[in-house]
């Protein structure tokens, strides 16, 4: 049985993983990124509009609970660790959620039109609360309005388009280019890069048959990116 890295040898292998990660989210769409793009506008046309009104009115009205804190319990930040033992902590978290994530969307996929629409606020409560334990887990308060921002930073990083996505990043980056209070934030951007950017994927969940399976790899997919961008948007602030 192999020993664990040191604390140095770790912070080595977190610094070249978030190099790594940065490499990739900046990289430009490709053809294939295009080609995504054309289809996701076929997919949208088919879907009734009264489903496309029902998610968008609770992506706005989950963003609203974040940057109010409506619902949303946030816990006590954990100090006094070591970084590989916090990631250890953040890797059971995500694969927690992951899971979780996987038996709704395979179970709403099977459900048609119905159920699959509501798998949507499911998921994105399912995210937001992950983001609140990732951040408990960097030794950061929840409830403080600077960290909902952050919060929201993350999730755009995650889900959005590239340009946006490289906006945001620069401006996580970039001290004095944040919003200084929730007022500040804009988000109808957030909620609308957020459903552009997922539509494809989720929508194919709402086709009969092949929804269940869908369902349960596409939100699988989700909640690992997500976590992904949340270790590292956390490692960012660590290491400067």
């Amino acid at each position: 049985m192999s020993e664990a890295p040191s604390e140095r040898d770790y912070e080595v292998q977190a610094r070249a993983e978030l190099a790594a990660w940065k490499r990739k989210i900046l990289k430009k769409p490709g053809v294939v990124g295009q080609a995504a793009r054309a289809v996701q506008g076929r997919i949208n046309r088919a879907i009734p509009e009264k489903v496309h009104l029902a998610i968008t009115g609770v992506i706005e009205q989950m963003t609203r609970g974040i940057m109010t804190g409506a619902g949303i319990t946030t816990p006590e930040p954990m100090l006094g660790i070591s970084l590989a033992e916090r990631e250890a902590l953040v890797r059971e978290k995500i694969a927690f959620y992951r899971t979780t994530a996987a038996a709704e969307g395979g179970v709403a996929g099977a459900g048609g039109f119905l159920l699959a629409a509501a798998d949507f606020p499911a998921l994105i409560g399912l995210k937001i609360k992950l983001l609140f334990d990732i951040a408990a887990l960097y030794g950061h308060y929840g409830d403080r309005p600077a960290e909902r921002l952050y919060i929201l930073q993350i999730f755009q990083l995650a889900f959005s388009s590239p340009g946006h996505r490289h906006a945001i990043y620069e401006a996580m980056t970039r001290t004095g280019s944040t919003p200084v209070s929730l007022e500040d934030f804009d988000w109808r951007k957030f909620q609308q890069e957020y459903r552009d950017h997922i539509d494809l994927a989720k929508l194919a969940q709402l086709i009969p048959v092949i929804g269940a399976p869908v369902g349960a790899i596409v939100n699988y997919a989700l909640v690992d990116k997500l976590g992904e961008t949340a270790m590292n948007a956390y490692r960012m602030r660590i290491f400067g």
